[in-house]
Order: C-alpha cells, then sequence, then structure tokens
C-alpha cells in the first residue's frame, strides 16, 4: 500500500513543506529511505521500527519504501521522525484518517514512543499555513514557539500513541498556552542614575539607543564601560509585533527558543567572549548555523575587550555592519541571516589601560602601536560613535546617585525613534542610521552653519566618505532627541565630538 504525510525541513530561516511517501510491498524484508536523508534522518527507521514495538505494533516483514520529496533538497534533523512513523503505518493499512492529508506533522520519537521537542518548529508552522494546511501537530515541548504563529490551529502531543489516538478520534490533543511577560519599564539590570560622572558617555549612549548607531568606548579599567552597555538595554523600546515574530524565528531557528520563551517584548543583549570563533559570532559551519550577531538581531551585541577579539574576527564584522545581514554560500545554497544589530564595543587604549596619561600609563610607543592594530581603520569607520570613558574622580564617587534613571532617558529615547518611523514611513528602513547614501540630502537638511561645520571636519579631519555620511546620521538623531527640524551647527557640532576619541587615538597615537 501507499500512504503520504507531510511535514516541513529548514532551509535557512525558511523552511518547505516535505511530503513523506511510503510504500509497502512484497519483497526482501528492507526499510529504505531515499530523497536525500541525512545520518540522522536514516537513523529515523531504527527510532520509528523500536517505537512502533514498544506500542504494540508486530510489523509483517515487507519491503518498505520511504520517500522524502521533493529529493532536490536536503532532509536535516529529527523532525521526520514522526511523519514516517505514521506513514509506514498508513501504508501497511493500520491507520486511515482523513486529518492526515489536511495536517503537517513534526517531532522526534524516542524508542519508547515519546515526543521530544526540534528545532525551527516555529518556520515549519508558518510554512504550513502558506501552503493551506489546517493544523500542525507537534511535540509538547515546541507547542509556545509555534503558538504564536497566527495563521493555523497549533495542536501538541507527548507521545506517537496520542497522535495515533487523534487520528483514530479516539483522544484528544489540546493547543498550547502562550506566555508572554511584559517588561516593566521601571525594573532595569543597570539603571543608568548608578553611574558615576561620565556625562559624555550616557549621553553618547543616549543618541546611540535614538538613531540605533553602533558605539565604541575606550577608558582605563573600572571606568563604567561594561556599566554603560548594559545600562543601554534599560533605554532601548519595546519590540514591536513584527519584530518579536522575526526574532522569535531566528532563535527558533537556532534551536535556543527557550531563551526568548516568555520575555518577546525584550531586544536581545549578547555578550559574547573574546574567545568566540569567526563560526560563533557571525554564523556558518559546514551545515550552516546562526551566529551570535542573528542572536542580536533587533538588539545589542557588545563586545567587551574589544582588542582582545582576534583581528580576522572582527573583520568578519564589516560586510554584516553594512548590509545588516549575513550571506552564507554554500554549495547546497546561499543561506542568508538576519543580522540587523546595534554594536556596542568596549576597550582599553593600551596595554595597561591608562594612555593618554602619561603620569600612569608605563607602555612604551611601540605597545601601544601593537595594541590599537588590532582594530583596522576600516573596522573603525563603521563605528558611529567612539568616545572615551576617562577615570572617575573620588568626587564622583562620592555624589549620591541622583543622575538620570534610564526610565527619563527611555522616554526620549521612544520620542526620538517616534519622529523617524513618521519620517521614513514610506521608505524600506526605520532608523537615522540606516538611511542610504543616495537619501541622505533629502532626509538629513542642514542649515548654512551645520554645512559650514561639516566641510570643514572633512578637510580638517582626512574623514573618509563613509565617515562623512555616518556623522550626517549621527547629527540627524541629536537634532531628533532635540525635538526634530533642520540639522543645526549645535548639533553637527555634538556629533563631531561623538567621533573625537577615534580620531585622536588613530592619528595622534606616538
Amino acid at each position: 500500500m501507499y500512504s503520504v504525510v507531510n511535514t516541513a525541513v529548514l532551509r535557512g530561516m525558511d523552511s518547505v513543506v516535505v511530503q513523506v511517501e511510503a510504500d509497502v510491498c512484497d519483497g526482501l524484508p528492507a526499510f529504505e529511505m531515499v530523497g536525500i536523508p541525512s545520518s540522522e534522518v536514516r537513523e529515523a527507521k531504527e527510532r520509528v521500527r523500536a517505537a512502533l514495538r514498544s506500542l504494540g505494533y508486530r510489523l509483517a516483514p515487507k519491503r518498505v519504501t520511504v520517500n522524502l520529496c521533493p529529493a532536490d533538497i536536503p532532509k536535516r534533523g529529527t523532525g521526520f521522525d514522526l511523519p514516517i512513523a505514521l506513514a509506514v503505518l498508513s501504508a501497511y493499512g493500520l491507520l486511515e484518517s482523513e486529518q492526515l492529508s489536511r495536517t503537517l506533522f513534526a517531532g522526534e520519537v524516542t524508542l519508547s514512543g515519546s515526543l521530544k521537542g526540534i528545532r525551527g518548529i516555529l518556520p515549519m508552522a508558518a510554512a504550513a499555513g502558506r501552503a493551506g494546511f489546517s493544523q500542525v501537530v507537534i511535540p509538547e515541548e515546541n507547542g509556545p514557539e509555534a503558538g504564536i504563529v497566527k495563521n493555523i490551529t497549533i495542536l501538541t502531543a507527548g507521545s506517537l500513541r496520542q497522535v495515533i489516538g487523534w487520528l483514530r478520534a479516539e483522544a484528544s490533543l489540546k493547543k498550547p498556552d502562550i506566555i508572554i511577560e511584559e517588561r516593566d519599564p521601571e525594573k532595569v539590570e543597570v539603571d543608568f542614575a548608578q553611574i558615576r560622572g561620565q556625562q559624555l558617555l550616557k549621553k553618547a549612549c543616549e543618541v546611540a539607543a535614538a538613531g540605533r548607531h553602533n558605539l565604541l568606548m575606550s577608558g582605563p579599567p573600572g571606568a563604567g564601560k561594561t556599566m554603560a552597555a548594559r545600562a543601554m538595554a534599560g533605554i532601548l523600546p519595546a519590540l514591536t509585533e513584527e519584530e518579536q515574530l522575526e526574532l522569535a524565528r531566528i532563535y527558533s531557528v537556532s534551536g535556543r527558543y527557550q531563551e526568548r520563551e516568555g520575555i518577546l517584548t525584550q531586544r536581545p543583549f549578547r555578550n559574547p567572549h573574546y574567545s568566540i570563533t569567526r563560526t560563533a559570532l557571525i554564523g556558518g559551519g559546514r551545515i550552516p548555523q546562526i551566529g551570535e550577531i542573528s542572536l542580536a538581531h533587533n538588539g545589542v551585541l557588545f563586545l567587551d575587550e574589544l582588542t582582545e577579539f582576534a583581528r580576522p574576527v572582527l573583520e568578519q564584522l564589516r560586510q554584516p555592519l553594512e548590509e545588516r545581514e549575513v550571506r552564507l554560500v554554500r554549495l547546497g545554497g546561499t543561506y542568508i541571516y538576519p543580522a540587523d544589530f546595534m554594536l556596542v564595543a568596549a576597550m582599553n587604549p593600551c596595554c595597561c589601560g591608562f594612555y593618554p596619561d602619561r603620569n600612569r600609563c608605563s607602555c612604551t610607543s611601540a605597545s601601544i602601536r601593537q595594541h590599537l592594530n588590532k582594530i583596522s581603520r576600516p573596522f573603525l569607520d563603521r563605528l558611529d560613535l567612539a568616545v572615551e570613558a576617562p577615570r572617575v574622580t573620588v568626587d564622583e564617587l562620592k555624589e549620591p546617585g541622583d543622575g538620570e534613571a534610564s526610565a527619563v532617558i527611555r522616554r526620549r529615547v521612544e520620542e526620538a525613534q517616534k519622529l523617524q518611523r513618521v519620517r521614513y514611513r514610506e521608505e524600506a528602513f526605520s532608523y537615522n542610521s540606516q538611511i542610504p547614501a543616495k537619501l541622505l540630502s533629502g532626509y538629513v537638511r542642514l542649515t548654512p552653519g551645520a554645512k559650514t561645520v561639516l566641510t570643514q571636519s572633512y578637510d580638517r579631519l582626512a574623514l573618509s566618505a563613509r565617515s562623512y555620511h555616518r556623522l550626517m546620521r549621527v547629527a540627524r538623531t541629536v537634532a531628533d532627541l532635540s525635538g526634530g527640524g533642520d540639522v543645526g551647527e549645535a548639533h553637527m557640532m555634538e556629533a563631531l565630538l561623538y567621533r573625537s576619541l577615534g580620531d585622536e587615538l588613530w592619528r595622534e597615537m606616538p
């Protein structure tokens, strides 16, 4: 007999519907699988055999052929276990149900017949909805993940026996419970009010958050750089519904959805260690996997101790910072992963951390040059803001923590981003940092004074064309934080102030 059960397979960030065809006929006993199955898919036949035995099914010794269609797409993952088991039972004539043709099945089956969660169930459920299926049956573990897809019914089961009982109308399957914890804006892990001094640094963090700009902080140890970076997470507006779904898809594909479960409205804050490899940061591998920069999509990627990262690893960030996506080309196809993140980096200006204070810095010119050369000028050129975090004085430490709270700063950031969303409502971007160079003249209107400052700075600081455009974008954000309108001379001067660190370190280095 012949039977068909529907499932899906991951293909980068998307999913493709796959038909699991099973044919049982007379002949030498065998269990063949075709359709480019990977090793874990081929192993499904042993898991399915054992699971069916544990449920009391004694299959007659026949020739079983399972085809995964379309046959030109590689099949990976353990989600084929459940549809293969159902297809084999149906082909043996042990299972008949009209639900098989209207339902997409996915899930790993253990030897005892229980169902285990799989990676990437969210895009699979979305693909089922687009393909016209009425429902999806998945393991209970994946219920909250797939439940956020609204155009299809999600049903969960804990075992293969439950699924078979449901198909025979002898049992029912339950819908998943979706729990979303709304973030209390007043509760943050690190509040800007706790940071003593560092007025310029805190203002730079506000500008970076308002326009989604990249930020570099440099200063001696203990100046508050890491604290400021963590405080930035508390001034970022909550994710929109569209951003939540996009980010949930990324974490589903990576198999880390549990890290986002219950906090879908919060923007991600990723802080990888400087020993991270290129593949772990960017993504890739023989079978392409998602990296840290995609997990930081629509959020913050914080690189602490920037100069300790391997230079080849940092150089790989240059293209994603420009294109806001990762494009991995493999023999089997091209995989594109979103990577629209805000880069926040912190570093010491020298090995001891106290340069240019020669009263405390004992580093030689050669060692300082070697330290700074770990970061290339093209990489630095892609950072919109670069500010210094000087040593905090004892008087500043004695001051009470009565500075501006993160909640107050966040309200200004939200207002600035509202202006940007209205301004760019007809465009494919939403933030000042994303304005294409060809549209800058239209969206960044400069007063005569601002034009003069920009022209003089371009020659005096020997700016590149990229730096010139980034300076205009930062000035646009500074103006938005002041209520919007044209970019004035004061706005441009403030934007220049946020680039002084890079020019000082890399141009005036001894």
